[in-house]
């Protein structure tokens, strides 16, 4: 077949180097246009252009896909499929239109369950067991096409969202091989997703990862570990930004402080009253500075049980 592939971040990788190793064409890569990053914002390539010109593969990066010019280029790729990983763009009814066998989608998730932007963080964040990826038909709305195949992982309680991503990407690109000649022959027919179970992960932003010490200690675990490795959570702390990259909630009882206080900080982990159970403090990162293990944090600052973050 040929094929063309759409995708940007690091998550859209493994499918493609998969493809690249196989026995179809590859037209065209699309992916997002070079976007300022770093400390100096340099025009920097997403990690599927970077991927796509170690090969030699034609790349496009239009801004956007609703335009005629843009979709007679995609027309006359004359391609079998048009295969995408977090793009990132909308692709409108006349671009699913155009390959012959329509445009298959690999969502992080476990469809019907978060579909959006951000599945893989609001999965961690909302407490759930297991997540995994599904290869869709693509259509007309949000994440709502038949899923031609899934795989399922369970969700682990040291588990990030880089762990997940990571995870879920290598799937998603072996589910994706795995089941695409069978696919485009007609042997793996999509099914219609069940109306019921449908949840949205809302995209994340950085107004989030502010720390509401109110919240239950469990409550705060996750989210830490759903913005892990961003927005990356944080609070205040004595004038200054203190981000926070890995906690666990303690079991006991409540200690007779208000939310926010210091009751304990020594190499195990500095230990915070919440609104409901303390959570420890595993991993963190001062301003200016890197994230560091608390035993080695607390080596070169003087927090002490007693303090107050905001």
């Amino acid at each position: 077949m040929r094929i063309v592939y759409a995708g940007t971040p690091q998550f859209a990788v493994p499918a493609l180097r998969r493809l690249i190793d196989g026995p179809h064409t590859i037209a065209a890569v699309y992916t997002q246009p070079d976007r300022p990053a770093g400390r100096g914002r340099r025009l920097t390539a997403s990690p599927v252009k970077a991927l796509a010109s170690e090969h030699d593969l034609p790349v496009q990066q239009p801004a956007r896909l609703s335009g005629a010019a843009e979709q007679a280029v995609l027309r006359d790729l004359d391609a079998d499929v048009m295969i995408v990983a977090a793009y990132g763009l909308i692709l409108p009814p006349a671009v699913l239109a155009i390959p012959r066998h329509g445009c298959l989608n690999i969502h992080a998730s476990l469809l019907p369950r978060w579909r959006g932007a951000a599945p893989i963080q609001r999965a961690v964040e909302a407490g759930d067991r297991e997540t995994g990826v599904c290869l869709m038909e693509m259509a007309a709305g949000l994440d709502t096409g038949p899923v031609v195949a899934r795989r399922s992982t369970p969700i682990r309680g040291e588990d990030t969202a880089a762990s997940v991503h990571d995870r879920l990407a290598e799937a998603g690109a072996a589910l994706l091989v795995e089941t695409l000649d069978d696919w485009a022959a007609g042997r793996c027919p999509a099914v219609a997703q069940p109306a019921t179970g449908i949840t949205y992960a809302e995209k994340i932003t950085t107004d989030e990862a502010r720390v509401d010490w109110r919240q239950p200690a469990e409550v705060l675990a996750r989210r830490i570990r759903a913005f892990n490795p961003w927005p990356v959570m944080r609070c205040g702390w004595a004038g200054t930004t203190l981000k926070l990259w890995l906690a666990e909630p303690l079991n006991g009882a409540d200690a007779d402080a208000p939310p926010g206080t210091v009751l304990s900080a020594d190499a195990q982990g500095v230990d915070v009253q919440t609104g409901s159970g303390a959570l420890r403090l595993k991993r963190v990162q001062a301003a200016g500075g890197r994230a560091q293990d608390v035993d080695a944090f607390l080596r070169g600052h003087g927090l002490q049980a007693g303090e107050r973050f905001d």
